[in-house]
């Protein structure tokens, strides 16, 4: 009995081995200082948040940094949404950095998760919101 071909020796050598239809680019336990909350105790005072960020890209064969998007962009945004001033929900937050990354036309999904840590302490690890946005 002969040995069974392995998976490479089945295809042509130079067909692809597979599509890639979606990319995940993802940015998770980023921490960024905000201005954040609905309460008088939280305005005029700057709050731990912790953000993960996972977007779908069309993007494929990546070689080059140029070829998808720089999970470094997704925490520049959220220090510059947190650096704009005070806000009053984080769902606000998630929804503003969710657009901001559809800046990039590549980007077809996002979704944003953002936790406050101190917002329940010590009852609760987190409380929070996690969103998806698609682009329309």
């Amino acid at each position: 009995m002969a040995a069974p071909a392995s998976l490479a020796d089945t295809a042509p050598a130079d067909a692809p081995l597979a599509r890639i239809i979606v990319t995940k680019v993802f940015v998770r336990g980023l921490k960024v200082d905000a201005e954040i909350g609905v309460y008088d105790h939280e305005h005029g005072r700057m709050q731990p948040l912790v953000v993960d960020v996972e977007l779908d890209v069309a993007a494929s064969h990546c070689e080059r940094l140029g070829d998808t998007v720089n999970y470094e962009t997704i925490g520049e945004a959220a220090r510059a949404i947190a650096a704009e001033g005070h806000i009053d929900l984080v769902e606000t937050f998630a929804e503003r950095l969710a657009q901001a990354c559809f800046a990039d036309p590549r980007v077809t999904r996002a979704r944003v998760r953002v936790e406050k840590p101190l917002a329940l302490a010590p009852h609760a690890a987190a409380a929070g919101v996690e969103i998806t946005a698609v682009r329309s």
